[in-house]
């Protein structure tokens, strides 16, 4: 089965890829609202110009792979990002505790991640606790 891929952009300037079955498919998602941009989840998505391209099935493993370029870099960052966020445990508003208690051994070490407040956060790196902010655009939990 051919793919299409077409070179997509939001309304914020976020360049991203779309893979479809068909032209018609791409215009069935987008006037269903189901075209996304993966960075902001805006859902004003247009076709960029650019040269066609289609992934066949049957082709060499190595040609399948799209090109890369900045927005393929973009794309593939994201979704790897992604899959580290799903890979721990959320523990909602408990994060500061949690992350105390794992720091001071009362806890199984395990990734976490969570919300917590600014004043949190610093009470936690002048512990020594290192954690990080995460854009909501990371967690696909908080983006639904």
């Amino acid at each position: 089965m051919a793919i299409k891929v077409f070179d997509l952009e939001c309304d914020q300037g976020h360049l991203f890829e779309g893979w479809f079955s068909s032209h018609d498919d791409y215009a069935h998602q987008q006037a269903s609202g189901l075209l996304t941009c993966p960075v902001c989840a805006s859902a004003t998505v247009a076709k960029r110009l650019s040269a066609p391209r289609l992934n066949v099935g049957h082709a060499e493993a190595s040609a399948a792979q799209p090109p890369a370029t900045p927005e393929n870099i973009q794309a593939s960052l994201l979704r790897h990002l992604r899959t580290i966020v799903r890979g721990t445990e959320n523990v909602g508003d408990r994060f500061a505790a949690e992350a105390r208690r794992i720091h001071e051994g009362e806890a199984d070490e395990r990734p976490i991640r969570g919300v917590a407040t600014p004043a949190e956060r610093e009470a936690l790196a002048a512990d020594g606790i290192a954690v990080m902010a995460l854009p909501d655009i990371l967690d696909d939990e908080r983006m639904q």
